[in-house]
């Protein structure tokens, strides 16, 4: 539909620029694109897919899977293509791998379970402290 110039007069008053046919050139690119298109019976999904799964970056130690398979932690399975990690038992999901700790979490860990079995406090000799006595007299240890 054509638009009378006051109509053109104020989309240009509201910053709207009016719409302009393509030109010539314009018009055979994108018949000459939509033919391809057409040719090819549209651009395969499969491939489109695979495409941007390379772009995407996977977790550190993360793979996609070459074949469908089931997780070692949660039994579920995992079709291919999808992203699995090694495990202890196998491959699977991400979410099933235990976290990592930290080394803080690590050290923690350790010392709470030297608490725990007792290697502390009961290893070690008892005290040659006297009661209401310096550490000077204490009797000698035998």
């Amino acid at each position: 539909m054509g638009q009378t110039s006051a109509q053109k007069a104020a989309k240009t008053a509201r910053g709207q620029q009016p719409k302009k046919r393509p030109g010539k050139a314009q018009r055979q690119a994108i018949k000459r694109a939509q033919a391809a298109k057409k040719k090819a019976g549209g651009v395969k999904l499969a491939a489109k897919k695979a495409v941007a799964r390379k772009s995407v970056s996977l977790p550190h130690g993360s793979v996609r899977a070459a074949y469908p398979g089931t997780c070692a932690a949660c039994f579920k399975d995992y079709g291919k293509g999808e992203v699995i990690t090694k495990l202890t038992d196998g491959w699977g999901h991400p979410g099933c791998a235990p976290r990592k700790l930290s080394a803080a979490e690590r050290e923690f860990a350790r010392n709470k379970a030297r608490i725990e079995s007792g290697a502390t406090f009961r290893g070690q000799k008892p005290s040659d402290w006297r009661r209401g006595a310096s550490p000077s007299s204490t009797r000698p240890a035998r």
